[in-house]
């Protein structure tokens, strides 16, 4: 027996139960700061790699407040390239930084669908295909851009099985 709320259920699912869990949010707008590059998505690792230790340095830099984990927003489909966003959210705007190309941004307001995926990244397209089918059977028209919040740290946790990675994906 299923634990989900009976307002939440899913009428695509083909074996209820079994798939993420995936609730409709209201978002508000948060304040970010970032990096961003159009990159192969073969060379997200080393990105992400680059990019998150030189968002950090850059917002400590400036005495700004960081308001929750790593992420990264993806605009448009992603496809063998993808134009993306990897920063951290902030209690407060970015100010205006120096050369190492970190920049203000945000995260928009407005209504999202989220899921946990649990497990390894090179499995995140399943959770989105959950997402997307929740979105179409729903009636809804996803939005441009998505993001997820990396909330385990592969080098604390190295365990790809037990890695969480929260997907939110706005809807148009």
């Amino acid at each position: 027996m299923s634990e989900s709320n009976p307002t939440d259920h899913n009428p695509s699912d083909r074996n209820p139960g079994t798939g993420p869990e995936i609730k409709s949010k209201e978002l508000t707008e948060t304040p970010t700061a970032v990096l961003r590059e159009t990159v192969p998505m073969t060379a997200l690792r080393e990105f992400f790699d680059r990019a998150y230790p030189t968002v950090m340095a850059a917002v400590q830099q400036q005495n700004v407040q960081l308001a929750g984990p790593p992420f990264a927003l993806y605009r448009g489909m992603p496809t063998d390239v993808v134009d993306v966003e990897a920063g951290f959210p902030l209690a407060a705007p970015y100010p205006a930084g120096g050369d190492d190309g970190v920049a203000a941004g945000v995260l928009p307001a407005g209504r999202a669908l989220e899921a946990m995926h649990v497990g390894p990244y090179e499995s995140l397209p399943e959770t989105y295909g959950a997402v997307m089918a929740r979105m179409e059977a729903d009636g809804l028209t996803p939005g441009n851009t998505m993001w997820e919040y990396y909330l385990t740290d592969p080098s604390a946790e190295p365990a790809p099985a037990a890695w969480k990675t929260l997907i939110v994906w706005p809807v148009a």
